[in-house]
């Protein structure tokens, strides 16, 4: 066990189970190591020390290591941007449209499905303590949460935008294109001219 701990150490928390494997850590000891919460499974074969001196965002990054195609979205990038102050309990996520058989275990991942310039439009990565997060943009958060708010609710998509407007660090131009590839231009505009004029 000293051992698989030290491997883990060394990874900076992660492991793949062909690499223990590699490393001679019979499969007993890694499912021993899973039943004693020593360990846990993020997906199939890839695991994460759980006694491991995570910063903030490791569930983001767990998740961004899972599946390289996840991009971090919705009320986690939102919070992630400082844009409101819920703390969700899962990890929102968003995948091209077509992906398949995409098993996350840990931690709790809600996924949306985006086709095409939704999905592909304003990703950035983000370098982080313990990796690095592929995470939407400011505006293509907003833009999101205004074309989830039926199931979100309107009154998170406000609050995003007033807190981004309020911030002064804003870039109308950009939030408008993104807000015209999302679909929610009538939806927004409204909203932004309102903002402005306060």
């Amino acid at each position: 066990m000293d051992n698989l701990i030290k491997y883990f150490k060394k990874n900076k928390g992660y492991a793949r189970l062909k690499d223990l494997k590699k490393a001679g850590i019979h499969t007993r000891t890694i499912a021993g190591a899973i039943g004693s919460d020593l360990i846990a499974a993020v997906k199939p074969g890839f695991y994460k020390l759980l006694n491991y001196d995570w910063r903030e965002y490791n569930g983001l990054v767990d998740v961004c290591l899972a599946n390289p195609k996840l991009v971090i979205c919705l009320i986690s990038a939102l919070e992630f941007h400082k844009l409101t102050t819920q703390n969700p309990s899962i990890v929102y996520a968003a995948i091209p449209y077509k992906s398949r058989n995409v098993k996350i275990f840990y931690p709790p991942v809600g996924l949306s499905y985006f086709s095409g310039k939704t999905y592909s439009t304003g990703i950035i990565s983000v370098k982080v303590p313990n990796g690095t997060i592929k995470i939407y943009d400011v505006e293509k958060t907003i833009c999101d949460i205004f074309r989830f708010r039926n199931k979100l609710g309107e009154d998170i998509a406000v609050e995003s935008l007033k807190n981004y407007i309020r911030s002064g660090n804003y870039n109308i131009t950009k939030l408008i294109e993104y807000s015209g590839i999302c679909r929610i231009k009538k939806a927004i505009m409204p909203y932004i001219s309102a903002l402005l004029e306060q």
